[in-house]
């Protein structure tokens, strides 16, 4: 399935610093509504930092804003699409036949592009390379700063089937080896690193990383090290990824990590069902991310917030923080339409999820973490919510014993706290909300409000252990630990 994207609407041809005042605006007063934070409290307070619970009010908030018509576009803040300088691939010698590696011809690409662009007023203005109608089978290259890489329709690059175009790269300091083997990791196939004002767009172009020979690689034991992803962005900022569709990665399909000022919108991601570990959009260690207007289908999670690994996440110590997550759409039988962790580490807080719309999948939402983890989850919001055919619609699960190495930290707990779940509807479910807490961790100022699961086939009875906080308005109904509370507190409002 292929969406039709959406053309630019009128707030996006702002300028870059107008767009993120009338982002923040519309963000704060969207989060002042959905979590009950006094109207007197600082912007700052609404977008950096873990905040306390909210108070209770003496008068219901305000109405919340449509988020049909707002956007959170405005966190990429570099110079659009448009460069100084342009070429076609074709110019470097790359051929579109399917066939023919065109690696040396993208990476020569790129460099020429940048040295050009230094040439025209410093460099300033950028560099834009276009990717025609063709099938452009390449190794990985790399991105530069002030880049834009432009996929025409028709246009579709290739991950080339040799393991030895995408060569071994140094392990994430956060993750301290690779995700799924020790030592080094595949690089991605469009990659970049410290790098700003990065665009790849176009006309629904396509890149399609071929991960079939990767996923027999994982599925046959015989994987050396750990696959790389199809486009993966570190220690970057304002990057814009638009208005293209991903296909088949080896891995985690998008990966912005220590990124900031990130915004996914108007992609479709495809992959197998079966594929392992193909999710669509994973930020790591990142912060100000939007993610809206996606469509995803994948053998993982659509979305997975990361912030490290055990002892080396805890160590780096940098959280993912001002993530708004919006009207995603699609279909994952193994895992969650959005999930945090369970690779949480560095910590996760200030993040809103609306309008997320699942359907036969394993859940619709998934808060993932285990013992050595340590980090924390706070401040979520998650609303609006439609779900069909998904087995168990929110899900609070420990770990499966998953960590870097031995010597992780026994005594290093997660916290989570201040969570808010809130307007959820689903039918034609295999069972009701199953909330399992890692022994010994907190879990604090858990709200579930006005939330209808009806057509549970198999268990229709709330599974909880630890778990504590109040539900208001929720069929069927909640487990005893969210039954004893209170209509006057913040979770209490409708």
């Amino acid at each position: 399935m292929v969406m039709a994207h959406a053309k630019p609407t009128a707030h996006e041809t702002l300028p870059p610093p107008l767009r993120l005042l009338v982002l923040l605006a519309l963000l704060a007063a969207s989060y002042l509504a959905l979590t009950r934070i006094p109207a007197a409290a600082p912007l700052s307070a609404l977008l950096i930092g873990r905040q306390p619970l909210p108070p209770p009010l003496s008068a219901p908030p305000a109405p919340l804003l449509s988020s049909k018509s707002s956007s959170c576009a405005g966190f990429y803040a570099g110079a659009g699409p448009a460069r100084a300088v342009a070429a076609s691939v074709e110019e470097f010698g790359a051929v579109g036949d399917g066939v023919t590696s065109n690696t040396a011809a993208f990476r020569r690409a790129v460099a020429d592009l940048e040295e050009r662009a230094r040439g025209v007023g410093g460099g300033g203005g950028g560099a834009r390379l276009e990717v025609p109608p063709g099938r452009w089978l390449t190794g990985s290259f790399n991105l530069t700063s002030r880049f834009t890489l432009f996929l025409h329709r028709g246009a579709v690059i290739l991950g080339s089937q040799d393991p030895e175009e995408w060569p071994l790269i140094a392990p994430l300091p956060s993750y301290g080896r690779g995700r799924e083997r020790l030592g080094p990791r595949h690089i991605s196939l469009i990659h970049g690193e410290g790098l700003n004002d990065v665009v790849v767009t176009g006309n629904n172009g396509t890149i399609d990383g071929q991960g079939g020979m990767w996923w027999e690689l994982w599925w046959n034991r015989t994987l050396n090290h750990t696959r790389g992803h199809l486009v993966e962005l570190v220690n970057s900022s304002n990057i814009l990824i638009s208005n293209i569709t991903l296909r088949n990665s080896p891995f985690w399909t998008v990966h912005p990590v220590y990124c900031s000022n990130v915004v996914m919108k108007d992609l479709t991601i495809l992959a197998p069902l079966n594929a392992p570990n193909t999710d669509g959009i994973d930020p790591d260690s990142s912060s100000e991310v939007c993610i809206e207007d996606c469509y995803i289908e994948s053998g993982d999670d659509l979305v997975a917030i990361k912030s490290g690994w055990d002892q080396y996440g805890i160590s780096v110590g940098k959280p993912s923080t001002n993530i708004v997550i919006q009207r995603v759409s699609g279909t994952t039988p193994t895992c969650s339409g959005v999930g945090f962790g369970s690779e949480m580490s560095g910590g996760i807080s200030n993040v809103l999820v609306r309008d997320l719309h699942v359907w036969s999948s394993a859940q619709a939402v998934r808060l993932k973490t285990d013992i050595g983890r340590g980090g924390y989850i706070t401040n979520i919001t998650i609303v609006n919510v439609t779900m069909e055919k998904v087995k168990v619609p929110i899900r609070f699960s420990r770990g499966a014993d998953d960590h870097s190495d031995d010597n992780y930290d026994r005594t290093a707990l997660p916290r989570i706290s201040n969570v808010l779940i809130s307007d959820i509807v689903g039918v034609d479910l295999q069972r009701a909300p199953m909330l399992e807490a890692v022994a010994g961790a907190v879990y604090e100022g858990i709200c579930f409000r006005n939330v209808s699961l009806r057509g549970i086939r198999r268990q229709d009875r709330w599974h909880c252990e630890s778990v504590y906080g109040e539900a208001h308005g929720v069929f069927p109904a909640p487990c005893e630990e969210f039954r004893s509370n209170g209509s006057s507190s913040w979770c209490g409002f409708s």
